[in-house]
């Protein structure tokens, strides 16, 4: 498994690399905004119908999300969306708090004005953008989406590790469906914007301590938000399968 979000026509060259590498942007951004979330196969000519690409580069694209874990594959049987579980959420969460705490608490201690500049800026952008689109107030905003990465990797952008950076970028990407499950819980309610800017008034601030505990608070709500739509779901399926063998 790779780290990281690597272009794929960066190396080499030719028209097949840099049409796998649209087809493999395109795909991964469907994949984290929850697009495909219906589709439970993806197989190569639908891929093909859908992005406009030929086979090969298809395939190129989507071997490579596999080798990201945000795609599963069986051998001579295809690529298919990986599902999500409250198991996998909560190993997921403990193991990106694990991760962001050094990458976080390293940031702080090596920071720079340049650092800190790059991280106001991020908070402010985020701050002015709209998380749901004006015409459709069920549906994410992608620029937010976008922005929203571009806070929590500038938390973490003075940690003097691109490894590190790389495999929280990884777990960011796992965490991305979760969170959208998150965003339709009713049970809890969550201020997204005081959130960040705690995070970052706290980071800004050079409390270490505080903005870990600021982040770390941050992703727990998220999982416990998903929980709740676990449980909600298991509860629907209970009671339709009530209602089924009450009819038998």
């Amino acid at each position: 498994m790779t780290y990281g979000t690597a272009d794929l026509g960066d190396e080499g060259a030719g028209p097949k690399s840099t049409l796998a590498s649209t087809v493999y942007h395109q795909l991964r951004d469907d994949l984290l905004c929850g697009v495909l979330e219906t589709e439970s196969k993806l197989r190569v000519e639908w891929v093909v119908s859908r992005y406009g690409a030929g086979a090969s580069p298809v395939r190129e694209a989507l071997n490579r999300l596999a080798s990201e874990g945000l795609l599963g594959r069986h051998d001579q049987r295809g690529f298919f969306l990986m599902p999500v579980s409250a198991e996998e959420l909560e190993e997921l969460t403990r193991t990106r708090c694990w991760l962001e705490e050094r990458a976080l608490r390293e940031s702080i201690a090596h920071r720079t004005p340049e650092w800190e500049e790059r991280l106001v800026l991020a908070l402010h952008r985020l701050a002015r953008a709209p998380r749901r689109l004006p015409d459709e107030p069920s549906s994410n905003n992608p620029d937010w989406e976008k922005l929203h990465r571009s806070f929590h990797r500038a938390l973490i952008a003075a940690c003097r590790s691109h490894w590190l950076v790389g495999f929280c970028d990884q777990l960011s990407d796992q965490a991305s469906r979760y969170r959208l499950m998150s965003q339709v819980s009713p049970a809890i309610e969550r201020d997204d914007l005081g959130e960040h800017r705690l995070i970052a008034e706290r980071t800004l601030d050079g409390d270490a301590d505080g903005a870990v505990e600021a982040l770390l608070s941050h992703y727990r709500l998220t999982a416990a938000m998903c929980m709740e739509r676990f449980a909600q779901d298991e509860q629907a399926k209970a009671g339709a399968g009530k209602a089924l063998r009450g009819r038998k």
